[in-house]
């Protein structure tokens, strides 16, 4: 059920990208919006891994310099059935976590210094199981598609706007309700559909991650780390939030509406659920 409705939120956001660029070109419009989203697809699926850690400066560890943790990810990834990734550390005192990477082959799983401090071992294998699960069903790369599809329409979006302002073509057949729709409406849309994919992902995560190890070590996993991120929330890019474990955001007010993440409390409830009917 998860992936169905995965598979429809991205249609909805193909859908709209479509409409989008029909609006502001017409039909050839349309075939460039998906032309365009295309290119930054590919680009996203071969490099948006290494920019990622590029960006929060981690640090690859072998079991020589980190051999708990990566005894953790390598005793999981025999048990997931899946090829060692390669581990990180990020020098960073708020407790989070990330995988990255196009797919299991090319996979890598990296933890601030803050989680290695505030978790015991089984919250931590209950963290690196979730996050295996994340590159065993390909999440990254599925979150990478989102996020390109909403961030090309909203970059046409800016285009109608500048071209109403200029005195371009005001949408498709001088429509200007359809040209409202695309600057404003959009946007907003595409931006909803992509957390509601990255919230659908991470309760798939944690279902994954359960059958990994005890559910019950993700649970209260996640509770300390909820309540690390809002004393102290991590600073990071914005675009980069729906690959963390738990919101790195959660320090500022956010409606639920527009959360890359779903509720703590509801996946500690499901989690424990899980345990108990297991």
């Amino acid at each position: 059920m998860s992936y169905l409705k995965t598979a429809a939120l991205l249609a909805i956001l193909t859908v709209l990208l479509v409409f989008a660029g029909d609006i502001l070109g017409g039909r050839q419009g349309a075939v460039l919006a998906l032309i365009f989203a295309g290119v930054m697809n590919f680009g996203a699926y071969w490099w948006s891994d290494k920019i990622v850690l590029r960006m929060y400066k981690a640090r690859r560890v072998d079991e020589g310099s980190a051999p708990g943790l990566y005894r953790i990810v390598s005793e999981l990834a025999v048990r997931a059935g899946m090829p060692m990734p390669a581990v990180y550390i990020i020098e960073n005192n708020t407790p989070n976590a990330f995988a990255t990477g196009r797919n299991p082959e090319h996979a890598a799983v990296a933890v601030t210094t803050g989680i290695l401090s505030v978790l015991d071992r089984e919250e931590l294998e209950g963290v690196v199981a979730h996050e295996l699960s994340h590159v065993r069903h390909r999440d990254i790369l599925i979150a990478s598609v989102a996020a390109t599809i909403a961030g090309a329409i909203t970059l046409l979006a800016r285009l109608a706007y500048f071209s109403a302002i200029f005195g371009g073509r005001r949408g498709r057949g001088g429509n200007p309700l359809a040209l409202l729709f695309m600057m404003i409406l959009a946007p907003i849309a595409a931006m909803i559909v992509q957390f509601a994919v990255s919230r659908s992902r991470e309760y798939g995560a944690d279902d994954g991650g359960a059958r990994l190890t005890n559910p019950l070590y993700l649970a209260s996993a996640l509770k300390k780390l909820e309540y690390q991120n809002r004393r102290s929330p991590m600073q990071v890019n914005d675009a980069t939030a729906h690959l963390f474990i738990v919101n790195p955001l959660s320090g500022r007010s956010f409606a639920r509406l527009f959360s890359t993440h779903p509720p703590i409390a509801e996946r500690i409830r499901r989690l424990e659920g899980k345990a108990g009917g297991g």
